[in-house]
């Protein structure tokens, strides 16, 4: 084996109390303890203190969630100094990386190495953990989440044992496998992952706009012809903006300097920052300023290594609500919540994102046994979302829709019951893993009941 270490700097562990919120500012913790251990055997330490002192523990990572997940009153986990790249495995095709580690060194580490993970998100904020543990994941036609990219895990359950998992260990070892890639917080801390990966490769990507008609009359062929596919459509327009991904055997030809400033800084952040500061402020200015934004962005096509391509920066702060419907279903779901935008009197600033994802077998994967596709709806940091966010819930779910677990909906343990065929699995788990709740919280509590 291979081993190459990138360890970010380690200090004592420390105690703090003060508020933990998250990216959006839509959830706020006062946990009692707040804690970031610099070692696997401090933080099996800390589980066993907190289970002592009859206190919860919760983990917390880059805050990217919208969801309650890592709240806690008890003790808060930050695994800041649980970072870096532990062995790369290059004949097995394999990274194991601490659980801290946020997928941007992760990209830049692997990128040096000249390897890389097969598919990713649109933002490589989170940490890896954070990342595997609510089901993030990017577009594609036959790669999926990155939680289905996971080989193996290291995870310190409720009585402070480390316990590790792949799909080739025993039984049990295998079960706990298949539920924690996507495992909410509530069968253990996660302590490193064993990602696959592969030499690195190019990307050619062409951008285009495209009518909301044109989309999802041949979206059919736009997803059988590409790699990865995705969509936004503007609230308000006819107008969607487009990405197709598919390898490349090159050249390299990455977007220039001043035009990516200008188009991905300028435009997509800068100016929708302004744009969405004033449709806040005067919410009749909005569908004049989506039809304004859905043509700012021109037609481009660029080759480059896949975290270049797949991620942006995304710097306008959002709410977000994300669920995925069978993919079959997309396209009337979609004509649905169209539908609904356009009669109601909502004024909706940010734009609809659609990407797939194949089938997988993660007991609690939104894609479980059942190729997906995913509709996210947005709007702008402050504004409210209660209207808008339920009447396209109520849209989703009549679609056999499954929320995405980091974002916001109103779903409970009798709806995932129904939803997930293998939800009871998880929770028997999560019974012989965790008896006594102590990674529990109130979110945890309604989505998995208790």
């Amino acid at each position: 084996m291979e081993t190459t270490r990138y360890r970010t700097p380690r200090s004592k562990a420390h105690e703090r109390r003060r508020v933990w919120q998250n990216w959006d500012g839509n959830v706020t913790a006062r946990p009692v303890r707040d804690i970031a251990p610099t070692s696997v055997e401090e933080l099996r330490a800390v589980i066993r203190q907190a289970a002592e002192d009859g206190l919860t523990v919760k983990p917390v990572g880059s805050g990217h969630s919208f969801t309650p997940a890592a709240v806690t009153d008890g003790v808060l986990i930050r695994l800041d100094h649980l970072a870096g790249i532990r062995a790369i495995d290059r004949a097995a095709g394999t990274v194991t990386v601490d659980a801290g580690t946020r997928l941007k060194t992760l990209n830049l580490a692997l990128a040096r190495e000249g390897l890389s993970l097969t598919n990713m998100g649109d933002i490589m904020e989170q940490t890896v953990s954070g990342a595997i543990s609510t089901g993030t994941h990017g577009t594609g036609r036959e790669s999926a989440s990155i939680a289905a990219q996971v080989r193996g895990l290291e995870l310190v359950t409720a009585d402070g044992s480390l316990l590790t998992c792949s799909e080739k260990g025993t039984d049990e070892e295998r079960a706990v496998f298949a539920a924690a890639r996507i495992g909410l917080g509530a069968l253990g801390v996660v302590t490193a992952i064993t990602f696959a990966v592969e030499p690195l490769f190019l990307l050619s990507a062409r951008e285009e706009p495209m009518t909301f008609d044109q989309v999802t009359a041949t979206f059919d062929e736009l997803h059988a012809e590409n790699e990865h596919f995705e969509f936004y459509w503007f609230p308000h327009t006819g107008n969607c903006n487009t990405k197709r991904n598919n390898r490349s055997a090159g050249p390299l030809a990455p977007v220039g300097r001043l035009s990516g400033w200008f188009e991905d800084e300028f435009l997509s952040n800068g100016l929708f920052q302004v744009a969405n500061s004033l449709g806040r402020t005067v919410p009749a200015t909005i569908p004049a300023i989506a039809k304004i934004s859905s043509r700012a962005l021109s037609a481009r096509t660029y080759t480059d290594i896949p975290y270049k391509v797949f991620t942006s920066p995304r710097r306008v702060r959002f709410t977000e609500m994300e669920y995925a419907v069978p993919r079959e279903a997309l396209v009337e779901t979609l004509r649905e919540l169209k539908a609904m935008v356009d009669r109601s009197d909502l004024r909706i600033s940010f734009p609809v994102e659609v990407r797939t994802a194949p089938a997988d077998d993660i007991t609690l994967s939104t894609a479980s046994a059942r190729e997906s596709a995913y509709i996210a709806v947005h709007v702008y940091r402050g504004t409210p979302y209660h209207q808008y966010f339920s009447a396209a819930e109520r849209i989703f779910t009549a679609h056999d829709g499954r929320p995405h677990w980091g974002k916001l909906h109103t779903r409970d343990a009798d709806d995932f019951a129904k939803a997930y065929p293998r939800f009871a699995e998880f929770t028997a788990l999560r019974d012989r893993l965790d008896p006594d709740r102590r990674f529990g919280n109130a979110y945890l509590r309604r989505v998995l009941g208790d």
